[in-house]
């Protein structure tokens, strides 16, 4: 039989497990001319066979490893004809290996013996793909980002979460929602929100692009108008907020308050304002791409209206107790109790976070404010956004101009009026 011919072990072992049967039911003078059969089919000895027929026939994990068939001397001429080759499969380069060595032999890239190339032809495609394989472990790769080249203000905040009743207002969730479209290259738009667990108090502003500037501008526009102490800001992992310029801006503008972030890939840690970017942000503005200057000024316009319209008129509803019953089996049943619904500045009035001037100039506010045409001019504010026209490719345009009112509103908005409650922001 030629090798051609020959069956590998696992046909064997097929055609070994479809004859035991007829073994085990034949008799005595049958067993033997099954026996005659396989090992004219099989090449295996008799003894083989009656021992694989009276036993299972699951091949045994080989308890000792054979040796290497090939040396350090093929593995060398492998590496210099595969990186010759560009690197090709072993499909591929396995059949044209002599060839090769005997040609990079003519140009003194190796020294090609009549033993190689011996080895070279007897060699098989799976062993040359597994040497390949070796072998790109040895190849410098570029250094991986260890302790010393990670992010080191990032390392200088702690990790927490902020417990779901915490009763003291001022401790601000933080995040920012991407509104880039399908595509993310260039710069476009972003939302940055911070949400205070206690009372539920929203702060949103609109930021193109990720810099320290903008940044900077945002976080200025909602430190400001908070009318209560901030004692923490806490912030995902992300760059734009952990970097050493924006923990220099924190430790600058709010001294006083603590600076932590949520643990890697731990969204809960943030839930807050992870639902608050699902129910204020997306559920208005969708995930279209915004990248201009003038939506910029008009989403700001949107979101001073918002902040009125949210803090003061838009009941939320606060955790106060959560009992977990556990049932064998299956996961466990989770009872939630939750207070009754008042705004966030009803709950920022029950708390003595708020002077009584502000709680006055706030109260007198919401008197003056008429919902229903608030809610109103936040529709026409969102549609106009979107009639906008968006970036031009090549077109530049300045960013420090997003600070700035736009100059066209839709028929019947009104600028809205910004109230600073903070203290003056020190010096840059």
């Amino acid at each position: 039989m030629s090798d051609d011919e020959k069956m590998t072990v696992d046909e064997r072992r097929k055609y070994l497990r479809t004859m035991k049967k007829r073994y085990e039911e034949g008799t005595k003078k049958e067993c033997g001319k099954l026996l005659d059969e396989m090992e004219a089919v099989t090449e295996l000895d008799r003894k083989t066979l009656i021992r694989l027929m009276s036993g299972p026939l699951t091949r045994k994990r080989r308890l000792k490893q054979r040796g290497r068939s090939y040396g350090a001397e093929v593995d060398d001429a492998l590496r210099i004809i595969a990186e010759s080759a560009n690197y090709l499969c072993a499909e591929r380069l396995t059949p044209n290996l002599v060839w090769l060595a005997e040609q990079l032999d003519r140009h003194g890239e190796l020294e090609a013996t009549q033993t190689l190339l011996q080895t070279l032809t007897r060699i098989s495609v799976s062993t040359v793909r597994r040497r390949l394989k070796h072998i790109k472990q040895d190849q410098p790769r570029l250094p991986r980002k260890g302790p010393e080249r990670a992010n080191q203000a990032k390392r200088q905040v702690p990790m927490k979460r902020i417990a779901w009743d915490e009763p003291e207002p001022g401790h601000f969730e933080t995040d920012l929602v991407h509104h880039c479209g399908a595509s993310a290259s260039g710069e476009y738009v972003h939302t940055l929100q911070m949400i205070d667990v206690a009372t539920g108090w929203s702060e949103c502003v609109a930021v193109l692009g990720r810099s320290y500037h903008v940044m900077r501008e945002g976080f200025d526009r909602c430190l400001t108008r908070i009318p209560f102490p901030v004692h923490e800001i806490h912030p995902d992992n992300g760059s734009e907020f952990l970097n050493h310029q924006m923990v220099r801006y924190f430790r600058d503008r709010i001294p006083d308050a603590e600076l932590s972030r949520s643990r890697p890939y731990q969204k809960n840690d943030n839930r807050n304002v992870e639902q608050k970017n699902s129910t204020q942000v997306r559920a208005l503005l969708g995930y279209d791409r915004l990248d201009t200057v003038e939506q910029t000024q008009v989403l700001n316009v949107l979101y001073d209206k918002m902040w009125l319209y949210y803090n003061f008129f838009q009941p939320v509803m606060h955790m106060i107790s959560k009992e977990v019953t556990p049932i064998e089996g299956r996961h466990p049943k989770i009872k939630r109790t939750h207070d009754a619904a008042k705004t966030p500045f009803d709950r920022l009035c029950l708390t003595d976070a708020v002077s009584n001037t502000d709680r006055q100039k706030l109260q007198q506010l919401r008197d003056q404010t008429n919902p229903r045409r608030l809610r109103q001019e936040i529709y026409s504010l969102i549609d106009y956004i979107f009639t906008l026209p968006p970036a031009v490719p090549g077109v530049t345009e300045d960013v420090y101009e997003t600070s700035k009112l736009p100059q066209t509103l839709p028929k019947g908005v009104d600028i809205p009026v910004t109230f600073s409650f903070a203290t003056t922001i020190p010096p840059r």
